[in-house]
């Protein structure tokens, strides 16, 4: 099993160290804008399978030589400085889908899995399954919202993490729909402290970004968790922004069976199907308002 990865910044770096760690695959291809982090980040890759006995290879490969692998990750960033303080994630609309577009086309009828992490990711998976032609895109974002999600509810509740059931779903973004109305804890029906928890949320990747750069953690742990699912690898329930119908690309839970996804979107309230229905409008339209160059 081959897995090319496309980027190797921090999200990169780490699902290239997931992936020799885990040891299920037998190659990582990496590419990146800058031949010179490819070489560093195989080199790199290639002492950690030594000093830990793995026995994954690692090498460096164009993009458009990705094409057999049975999986790519893509998580390049253009240079660009973001300084948006609000809707963080849809700032990169203009200079990311360019670099998408031109990958999309590099690997157009590509049939394996593709896992975008780029953000706008929404936008991003949509771009390159449209231009690609590739039937399987998944996009990673509400899984990690998710996971956060999870996370500060049971601290605010005092209890711990592995009793809270709830999901965030649709834009890995300022319109992320938290679905408070199915959300249990030790299978119970709780309170969920909504504006404490938006606060935390978006507290957290802005807490990691002034500590260390960038996010990258993750990010790249809902990568592996996407790749395993999807491949076959493991049954279950992950969070992912796929397709849902004609042209709407949005986070929802995704339960694999061999590999094989149904779609199993949570019961909402009036409210949270009115907060969905704005993230799918917003999403659409950023959308259809970008460069006829760049979108088909």
């Amino acid at each position: 099993m081959r897995i090319g990865l496309v980027g190797a910044g921090a999200v990169g770096q780490s699902v290239g160290a997931l992936l020799i760690g885990a040891g299920w695959c037998d190659e990582v291809l990496i590419a990146s804008g800058s031949e010179v982090s490819a070489r560093g980040l195989v080199t790199d890759l290639e002492d950690l399978a030594q000093v830990t006995g793995s026995p994954v290879r690692v090498a460096a490969a164009a993009p458009d030589a990705m094409g057999d692998c049975d999986a790519i990750v893509f998580s390049p960033r253009a240079r660009f400085t973001n300084t948006a303080t609000i809707d963080v994630r849809m700032a990169g609309l203009a200079a990311n889908t360019p670099v998408i577009a031109a990958l999309a086309r590099q690997l157009t009828g590509y049939p394996g899995v593709a896992v975008m992490v780029t953000n706008p990711v929404d936008i991003c998976a949509r771009l390159f399954a449209e231009l690609s032609g590739c039937p399987r895109v998944l996009g990673v974002g509400v899984a990690t919202d998710t996971a956060r999600y999870r996370l500060t509810l049971a601290r605010l509740l005092h209890v711990p993490t592995h009793a809270v059931r709830g999901h965030v779903i649709g834009e890995h973004g300022d319109t992320a729909v938290i679905c408070a109305s199915t959300t249990t804890v030790h299978g119970r029906p709780a309170p969920v402290p909504l504006q404490r928890v938006r606060d935390e949320l978006a507290a957290r990747p802005r807490r990691i970004s002034a500590g260390i750069g960038r996010t990258r953690s993750g990010p790249a742990g809902a990568v592996l968790t996407a790749l395993t699912h999807a491949l076959g690898l493991a049954d279950g329930v992950t969070e992912l922004s796929i397709r849902q119908g004609s042209g709407i690309w949005l986070g929802t839970p995704v339960k694999y069976t061999g590999g094989a996804p149904t779609l199993c979107p949570p019961p909402l309230n009036p409210s949270e199907a009115a907060q969905l229905a704005a993230s799918a409008d917003k999403l659409h339209t950023a959308y259809t308002r970008l460069d006829k160059e760049i979108a088909p």
